[in-house]
């Protein structure tokens, strides 16, 4: 489909054939907005909600008593429908009647328009994908920390290792396994971020804008609309070529990041 200049979905039929449709797509200034944001996601959103992630699940394993309770309140946003936490996100973020902005109120400051100010909204999603995502690496990583032998930690209290160096030399070299595996899996899901986009500013925007004037775009979304909106078939599935052989670079990047940093026993 993507190399013909025009395809008609319904009857599965195109006309012309070449490269038109990637030299569209390369061109468009939409296009290269919704790749600006998805790695502003990639490069700002990923790692915090990893290190967040990280931070949270030793925490959590810290804590033996409740672990199981602690475990379930933390995995329920993963099972939980994003259009609906999108809808509970809408209210947060309400540059009028929100929480957010009555919270910046009692402190004496005033609230922006995290919805529809174009400079913000690309942030506004960040915040939105860091806590969405966030359930899923926990529960990762802290099966990762439940497989390291607790001999190890006894013998580094032997040694007289305290909690910072033992977390240091012991912890997280021997966990970097899973948070390269939970780092790959997450990348991917990030550079995929649709459903966040659409729940959180198609509906209040209307019109199937990503955002005012397409402001919060990713690039998945930059396929559903070309496809949705405009009709544009050869145009989405140009798009989805070239974001398939990103994702291919960043895999094998990280891949080779992964064989020199990440400790096997």
């Amino acid at each position: 489909m993507a190399f013909y200049d025009r395809f008609v979905f319904i009857t599965s039929t195109g006309t012309g054939f070449g490269l038109s449709a990637f030299q569209y797509v390369l061109n468009d200034p939409t296009f290269w907005r919704a790749l600006k944001n998805t790695g502003i996601l990639l490069l700002v959103a990923l790692p915090l909600s990893v290190i967040l992630a990280l931070v949270c699940a030793l925490l959590i394993n810290s804590v033996k008593k409740f672990q199981g309770i602690f475990q379930t309140l933390y995995f329920l946003p993963y099972v939980t429908s994003t259009i609906a936490i999108g809808t509970a996100f809408l209210w947060l973020f309400h540059s009028q009647y929100g929480y957010i902005t009555w919270f910046l109120n009692l402190l004496g400051l005033e609230g922006c328009a995290w919805l529809t100010d174009q400079n913000l909204v690309v942030w506004t999603l960040s915040f939105f994908c860091i806590w969405n995502g966030l359930a899923y690496k926990i529960i990762l990583i802290l099966a990762g920390l439940q497989k390291i032998d607790p001999e190890v930690y006894k013998a580094a209290r032997i040694d007289g290792a305290g909690s910072l160096r033992t977390t240091m030399r012991i912890t997280l070299p021997l966990l970097s396994p899973t948070i390269w595996m939970v780092a790959l899996t997450s990348m991917i899901h990030t550079a995929k971020t649709y459903n966040e986009v659409y729940s959180l500013f198609t509906g209040y925007g209307g019109g199937g804008d990503a955002g005012p004037g397409n402001s919060a775009i990713t690039i998945v979304y930059y396929i559903y609309y070309q496809f949705n909106a405009r009709k544009a078939v050869n145009y989405a599935a140009a798009a989805a070529i070239i974001f398939l052989l990103i994702i291919i670079v960043l895999t094998l990047l990280q891949r080779v990041i992964t064989r020199k940093l990440t400790h096997y026993v």
